[in-house]
């Protein structure tokens, strides 16, 4: 049987029509994606499809109304409250559409690629557990666990697991650290082109983890508790904030004038400056990670700016989140089975020493598909460094 169970209407256009010719309160859906209802408790779900009716029976958009009643989902069984009536008025049968919002569809698109945690965890009790078999018996709570950490493990530097924020920066030129964020990967600021430009983290300044407030004499002051009393803004920030960033990276032009470099220094200095420093001989800005707010900072010149950050997550904060590509399939089954033979008591040491290397060949096995080294991307980078250089 195919593993493909979606019809291209279902695929492509993220919906399922269904006819009925009598009154009904439910319908199941057979989309791969799973529906929520706006009374979801899952964490981060969303109401993720509206339900239309075209009471003519017929199926082409202008004929569909949007069904206003309530709905609840449970396994993609939708149930109305109330019932959608049957047909009337000489009609013989009514449409029902179930179709996903944007979102659901993009995330569907491509989700062959993918396995989820679910099947990884089935699969692998049928083939490596039980009589006769690697792992006679062991606890589904213990295979979810390894599975789990493997999910974590293999994000950091396996799996395609960067998540992307798209901000305005906003005049605090600050903005909170993403909620399921574990590390950055890299931002950027987008000019009118749509081209990003790097933005660097920086060692000019840092952001204090403490701000006691002194005495005369410099000593902390303490508060009824007994404990330190603590500034609310750090002056560090505050300068860094207001900072002018030409003071620090040098770009002086004709048109700027500071009454300390003027347009004589700036033309007698031109081409003069050697031994620049490449972290402040950038326009494109800094960051800071301020850890006392929880915060991202970013230097005075990229106010109101368009920002990416792009970050990476453990693929563990959404139950949404626990999918494996499917050419990691392998890898995610050897880290279970060297999690468990390694963790049991009197297991021989050869045993967990050859799923070790297991675990390891699989894992650079699925680095090597999930590279995404193509030769032609490679190629077309390399032309024209064979190029002569004529002085």
């Amino acid at each position: 049987m195919g593993l493909i169970t979606e019809t291209n209407s279902q695929y492509y256009n993220g919906e399922q029509i269904f006819f009925i010719t009598a009154a009904t309160s439910s319908v199941t859906c057979t989309l791969n994606t799973q529906l929520y209802d706006s009374g979801s408790t899952i964490p981060g779900s969303i109401a993720n499809y509206n339900t239309y009716v075209s009471t003519s029976g017929n199926i082409a958009p202008n004929d569909f109304v949007l069904y206003t009643g309530a709905a609840t989902v449970e396994n993609n069984i939708i149930t109305f409250n109330p019932a959608i009536p049957g047909p009337a008025g000489g009609a013989t049968k009514v449409a029902i559409k179930i179709e996903l919002i944007a979102e659901a569809k993009w995330n569907n698109y491509g989700g062959y690629e993918y396995i989820s945690l679910k099947d990884v965890i089935d699969n692998f009790m049928i083939a490596y557990v039980g009589e006769d078999k690697l792992i006679p018996r062991v606890k589904r709570t213990d295979v979810l666990f390894h599975a789990k950490r493997g999910l974590q493990e293999f994000s950091y530097d396996t799996l395609k697991s960067i998540n992307s924020i798209e901000i305005t920066l906003a005049n605090s030129l600050s903005y909170p650290i993403p909620q399921d964020y574990v590390n950055y990967v890299e931002f950027s600021w987008v000019d009118a082109l749509g081209v990003k430009h790097i933005i660097y983290p920086t060692t000019l300044t840092s952001n204090p983890t403490q701000l006691p407030l002194q005495d005369a004499n410099g000593m902390p002051i303490q508060d009824e508790y007994g404990e330190n009393t603590e500034a609310a803004q750090a002056k560090i920030d505050e300068r860094w904030k207001k900072a002018n960033d030409r003071l620090i990276t040098g770009e002086f032009d004709s048109d700027y004038y500071m009454g300390v470099y003027d347009w004589y220094w700036w033309k007698m200095a031109y081409g003069q400056r050697y031994g620049l420093e490449p972290e402040t001989s950038q326009k494109n800005g800094w960051f800071t990670i301020n850890e006392r707010e929880g915060r991202i900072s970013f230097s005075s010149d990229l106010a109101n700016q368009l920002i990416i950050m792009q970050y990476i997550s453990d693929g563990l904060a959404y139950d949404l989140d626990m999918k494996i590509p499917k050419m990691a399939e392998q890898a995610i089954y050897m880290h279970i089975v060297h999690g468990i033979v390694s963790t049991r008591a009197n297991m021989p040491e050869y045993v967990v020493r050859r799923y070790k290397k297991e675990r390891s060949a699989a894992l650079r096995n699925a680095k090597i598909r999930l590279s995404d080294i193509k030769l032609g991307a490679f190629t077309q980078v390399m032309r024209g460094k064979s190029k002569w250089l004529k002085n």
